[in-house]
């Protein structure tokens, strides 16, 4: 069993990618192989709607024909038996590293018949975490979830499995006394951290094991 995370947050040890870490320590408790890939540390671009992937008999068919630092993880994707994607909100919306990477692995697999019908080739685990630092109420009021809601669609169409996990009112600064930041109350951003957090820890070391279990 194989699992793959996929950081498309710029930090490298705060939430996003501490939650990505306890999927895959579940999944290593499950006894899965598992590698965490970090966007930000990648050159690449997102689609180039060059089409290669849609010719006809073409040697690219299926496959993005783009070569730069993302071609050997999405190669490594097509052997993996789950992946696991994580990113923060920014402007409603995942990271820009993290849509163009979407654009990359999703598009490919995807028809232009009828549903879009997958030509991935066979069911696989996805999981998509989101972190952010408004609450769940506020992410409702501002229309997040629709935006959010077709990530996960496109992941179902495409792998035949997807599943998220939502860790709100997050902790976004070492110091709040060195920003300016009049909208939150850094104590009560503090008791979150200290009191959910650690139980969105659990959801995402659960959403793990399961990932490692026998396939779908």
């Amino acid at each position: 069993m194989n699992i793959m995370a996929i950081n498309g947050s710029p930090r490298k040890n705060n939430n996003t990618a501490t939650l990505l870490g306890k999927t895959l320590e579940g999944a290593q408790a499950n006894g899965a192989e598992t590698e965490l890939v970090h966007l930000y540390d990648l050159n690449y671009k997102g689609c180039t709607s060059c089409f290669a992937c849609k010719r006809k008999e073409g040697k690219s068919y299926g496959k993005c024909a783009w070569r730069d630092d993302l071609t050997p993880i999405l190669q490594k994707i097509e052997q993996a038996d789950a992946i696991i994607m994580g990113s923060p909100i920014y402007l409603c919306d995942v990271t820009g590293q993290m849509h163009a990477f979407l654009e990359r692995l999703v598009f490919p697999y995807l028809t232009y018949t009828e549903a879009h019908k997958s030509i991935f080739g066979r069911t696989i685990k996805t999981g998509f975490i989101y972190t952010m630092n408004v609450t769940a109420q506020r992410m409702e009021e501002r229309g997040f979830r629709p935006t959010l809601s077709w990530i996960e669609a496109y992941l179902q169409n495409t792998f035949g499995h997807c599943e998220a996990l939502f860790a709100y009112d997050t902790y976004q600064f070492d110091n709040y006394d060195k920003y300016v930041v009049t909208i939150f109350d850094e104590q009560l951003k503090a008791q979150v951290r200290d009191t959910q957090f650690p139980k969105d820890c659990d959801s995402a070391f659960t959403m793990g094991q399961r990932f490692a279990e026998k396939a779908l």
